[in-house]
């Protein structure tokens, strides 16, 4: 028998809104959600010394071919719709990319003047492969080879401004139906989270959903600023594409 699963990777950098993009999916009753497989691989790999380092590689596997065949696995409660929220950076050079061509590959941008104020506040002196955005376009630019044409990119500031428009449209895309149980969930923690959530999701955790996004430019440091601007040329690629 054919396996009907759909399985969602959404690629993105941090401070995206991806934790919020997974807390959308995860109030749907047909789908199972699984925060960022990659993390404790990529930190065993890299040596990066991240907030709550040890922590992570302890409780997770590092073995990218381990967690790749997960992804391809059976759906935790046997649901029909597998969501997996990706940081693009965590990809690293040398884990293998094909387990990708069995998922849908979609791609969360946010503007990077955003994404910087959003970093700097929970992890000074970011980098360009801090933000994922160079990562994210050698990615999408992987799967739009691979299909012949562009895969789904949405927008964090569309989503937030317009969520059932937008939601709907990337349902759509997907080939799932869109749900309006996506629109809202209950504030607090998930069992899904990981261990990092302690130091990242405290926003995320006081939400009940997508709020609209903020109207004036956020205040930036020098370093932060600089480093927007660099990501810019990799965000405006992918944002001609979105939804």
């Amino acid at each position: 028998m054919a396996d009907d699963t759909v399985r969602i990777a959404m690629w993105s950098g941090p401070r995206n809104l991806s934790t919020a993009m997974m807390r959308s999916f995860g109030a749907r009753a047909d789908t199972a959600v699984w925060d960022e497989p990659f993390y404790a691989a990529y930190l065993f790999a890299t040596g990066l010394d991240h907030p709550m380092r040890s922590d992570i590689i302890a409780n997770y596997d590092t073995d990218p071919e381990v967690i790749a065949a997960r992804c391809l696995g059976p759906v935790p409660g046997g649901k029909p719709v597998f969501y997996q929220k990706h940081m693009t950076h965590h990809m690293v050079d040398g884990f293998d990319l094909g387990w990708t061509a069995g998922v849908t590959n979609v791609f969360l941008i946010r503007e990077p003047h955003l994404v910087a104020a959003s970093y700097e506040a929970k992890r000074e002196e970011a980098t360009l492969d801090d933000l994922g955005v160079r990562r994210q376009r050698e990615l999408f630019e992987r799967e739009a080879d691979r299909l012949g044409h562009a895969p789904p990119v949405v927008d964090a500031t569309r989503i937030a401004n317009a969520p059932e428009a937008t939601l709907t449209a990337l349902c759509g895309a997907i080939g799932i139906p869109f749900d309006s149980s996506m629109l809202a969930w209950p504030a607090g923690s998930r069992p899904e989270d990981g261990v990092w959530a302690a130091h990242w999701y405290a926003s995320v955790e006081n939400s009940t959903g997508f709020a609209p996004a903020r109207v004036a430019e956020p205040l930036l440091t020098d370093h932060a600023r600089a480093l927007a601007e660099r990501a810019a040329p990799y965000y405006d690629a992918l944002a001609a594409h979105a939804l």
